[in-house]
């Protein structure tokens, strides 16, 4: 099983509507989103899927550790 990567800041995108796959695995090639990396790579770990009600700025956590994913809250400037 590959180990999950994490980054150490939020990606802020410009986000549509509609239903979204975030990437947990850190691996994807089109990250915030799933590229089915995961599956490819044999982490266990599923992507997180939402419905984006408006479109706008969110930041994105990448250090996967937010309490509120897939959105940031911070976490990865509390952590190591």
């Amino acid at each position: 099983m590959t180990d999950p990567k994490h980054g150490t800041s939020p990606m802020v995108v410009e986000e549509t509507a509609g239903k979204k796959a975030y990437c947990q695995c850190g691996l994807s090639e089109k990250l915030p989103y799933c590229d089915g990396a995961h599956s490819r790579e044999g982490t266990d770990i599923a992507p997180i899927v939402v419905e984006v009600d408006a479109p706008g700025k969110k930041a994105v956590c990448q250090c996967h550790r937010s309490e509120n994913l897939p959105w940031c809250d911070g976490t990865h400037s509390r952590t190591s």
